[in-house]
């Protein structure tokens, strides 16, 4: 029985000086090296990133910044790296989503090659990898590892890390997400969110 931290798309896009920047996403990045420098009870850490290459009416000139929103994360660019903050010299595996599709959930993400560096412009991940086999999901390799509990941090409250808890929860995991190292959109948003979460059956704490 193994727990896993699942970092949701700490990504520049989403901190201070993105283009879409979700407020304390800096600091965020900080608290949560932090708590990797703190915690011993991981036997797995993992993160995920939105990771576009065309995704379709996700994109908007006009956004509605509900299911549409301003160029983000574009695959491969500055904005889809990782936040210099995060420490990720502990992260055992990338997991990308979004490539043709808003993809909100980590729970949607494939696992990056293992020969490319967490942070920086990355090549784009293929549908197959070199063998011919179709990429593995999050939920493939937290099986393979035999993770039963997760938990949860990251950006956005009230988007992405709601819909990868959702995912984790109705997949089965033990699911928590951490409170204190969650930064969302929107204040009543993400307080609405948790509370979702929680009647879902995650725990909070």
């Amino acid at each position: 029985m193994a727990k896993a931290l699942i970092i949701v798309d700490v990504q520049n896009d989403f901190c201070e000086g993105g283009s879409l920047a979700v407020t304390g996403g800096a600091d965020l990045a900080t608290e949560i090296t932090e708590l990797l420098s703190e915690a011993t009870d991981f036997d797995f850490i993992v993160a995920t990133q939105d990771w576009h290459i065309d995704p379709g009416t996700h994109f908007s000139e006009t956004p509605d910044y509900v299911t549409s929103w301003p160029v983000h994360c574009v695959a491969g660019s500055k904005g889809a790296a990782l936040h210099r903050n995060l420490d990720t010299e502990d992260i055992d595996a990338y997991f990308r989503k979004g490539k043709f599709d808003a993809a909100y959930s980590g729970f949607d993400g494939l696992l990056a090659p293992e020969d490319e560096v967490a942070v920086g412009e990355r090549e784009a991940h293929e549908s197959v990898d070199e063998d011919g086999d179709a990429p593995t999901s999050l939920d493939d390799w937290l099986r393979e590892n035999d993770v039963d509990d997760v938990v949860i941090v990251g950006i956005a409250t009230d988007h992405c890390v709601r819909a990868t808890a959702l995912d984790a929860i109705n997949a089965g995991y033990n699911t928590t997400v951490l409170r204190d190292y969650v930064a969302g959109v929107d204040d009543d948003a993400s307080e609405e969110a948790l509370e979702e979460l929680e009647d879902a059956g995650v725990e909070l704490k």
